[in-house]
């Protein structure tokens, strides 16, 4: 991965995000011809790997679906949106199943590769984790609160693709077990949350210039003073 430093670029202003997302909206028709290069994808792809998560655990894998064969079978799991095999990339969004203490071990070994420190300074994080996970102070489903997770993740990516000038479809209309089955998830310990198709629209989709529909600022956002 490319280290940049949070200084070497300047911040987008506020016009140009708005412009962006304003322009984006969830494409239902993708252009098969057009790809994205690979670094857009790049970057798209870090978007991913970047995203926040609790405890910086990250209880997931993406898996980006290139086999053409693959992405037949995974439409016919997905209500035969065209979106699945015509856009440049499909991603497939999942969790890793029933994350528990053990899952943290990992986690901090690479903390302390990557920031160069004992692994035994890292004891207090390592407690905190664990004692989450093993006596969570509320009642936690673990598939439940990865699948928390990965939205952020999604989230990152949508936002990404939109900055970039990409277009993209979320999709939550699929029949998980068949997309498990279809990849071989549940033997990896990982089961499907959502997809993603990202790509370029098409020139005929007729919905790339109706008006975006969202209740008024004031009923959605409320601010306490």
């Amino acid at each position: 991965m490319t280290s940049i430093s949070p200084a070497a670029t300047a911040p987008l202003q506020a016009n140009q995000v708005l412009q962006q997302l304003h322009w984006r909206y969830a494409t239902k028709k993708f252009d098969p011809a057009r790809k994205i290069p690979a670094p857009i994808w790049h970057a798209l792809e870090q978007s991913l790997v970047l995203a926040p998560s609790s405890f910086g655990l990250q209880p997931w894998k993406f898996f980006v679906i290139r086999n053409p064969e693959i992405r037949q079978q995974l439409q016919g799991a997905a209500w035969g949106q065209s979106q699945v095999v015509d856009a440049s990339h499909l991603v497939v969004l999942a969790i890793k199943q029933d994350v528990d203490a053990d899952n943290v071990d990992p986690y901090l070994d690479r903390m302390a590769d990557v920031r160069q420190t004992a692994k035994e300074n890292l004891q207090g994080l390592e407690n905190m984790i664990k004692g989450f996970l093993e006596e969570p102070p509320f009642p936690l489903d673990p598939n439940a609160w990865s699948a928390r997770q990965v939205y952020i993740a999604l989230g990152f990516f949508l936002y990404s693709t939109a900055m970039l000038g990409v277009d993209a479809c979320p999709i939550e209309g699929f029949v998980p077990a068949q997309v498990n089955e279809i990849l071989g998830l549940p033997n990896q310990g990982y089961a499907a949350v959502a997809l993603c198709a990202a790509g370029y629209r098409a020139a005929d989709d007729k919905y790339a210039d109706m008006a975006k529909v969202r209740f008024q600022t004031e009923e959605v956002v409320q601010y306490i003073d």
